[in-house]
């Protein structure tokens, strides 16, 4: 996963070389989640773009395949989770992003309908036709997950995690967000891998992230001069 000390470092040299000021370490755990968190999201318009390219067949096929590619980043923050109810009510995970898919946890697994539309399933519930059963369930998406029929106990959720970050000593995730953790060592930054936290995304989005987190701090640098620098570090690991 891309290590938050070689983004900052690479942020930090890259606005000394261009005289643009100096990049603190606060300045950048201020953005960095935020930065991560543009990423991400911006997986989601990419995939919907890339599957218009698939079926309008300008997508290279197996390995350079543009949806196989975002889809397996994708796939790193897919997670599952049973969710109990209450009379039909259960909470969302907390590091819910987007949900993916929800099923009952019986034997049959049977597919929740998504309800995102409080008068559509007033609609549904009021039918005499497409009222939901245990066989043909529903789910409204609100603040909390409600399914009908109320008598079902517990589904599974497959959904897309928050990006958080991973420890970098270990490369276990954890709840916090990427952070340059570091020691004040002759009145300079010395980075400190115990304070620290990587991010989450994978190591080919280094050059983004220290675009997106430049861009969030005002700092215009050249895509050319980052992805430059970005070719040289990998060179050299």
């Amino acid at each position: 996963m891309a290590s938050v000390n070689r983004v900052y470092s690479a942020l930090k040299d890259l606005v000394n070389k261009d005289q643009r000021g100096f990049v603190t370490p606060a300045v950048f755990n201020n953005f960095a989640q935020v930065a991560q968190m543009n990423l991400f999201n911006k997986l989601f318009s990419d995939a919907a773009l890339n599957k218009r390219l698939r079926q309008s067949q300008f997508d290279a096929g197996r390995d350079k395949s543009r949806v196989k590619q975002a889809n397996e980043d994708l796939s790193y923050f897919s997670k599952k989770a049973t969710i109990s109810l209450t009379t039909g009510v259960g909470d969302k995970p907390s590091d819910l992003a987007r949900i993916i898919s929800i099923f009952t946890t019986d034997a049959t697994a049977k597919n929740l309908e998504l309800i995102y539309d409080e008068e559509k399933l007033e609609y549904i519930l009021r039918s005499t036709l497409s009222a939901p059963t245990t066989t043909y369930p529903i789910a409204l998406v609100a603040d909390d997950i409600n399914v009908f029929p109320t008598s079902i106990a517990s589904v599974y959720m497959r959904y897309y995690k928050i990006p958080q970050g991973l420890v970098p000593s270990t490369g276990a995730r954890t709840t916090s967000s990427p952070r340059f953790g570091y020691t004040v060592v002759a009145g300079k930054e010395v980075y400190d891998v115990a304070n620290s936290v990587d991010f989450e995304l994978p190591e080919h989005y280094f050059a983004e992230l220290v675009v997106e987190i430049a861009k969030l701090i005002g700092v215009n640098l050249r895509d050319t001069d980052v992805y430059a620098y970005a070719n040289q570090e990998s060179q050299q690991q």
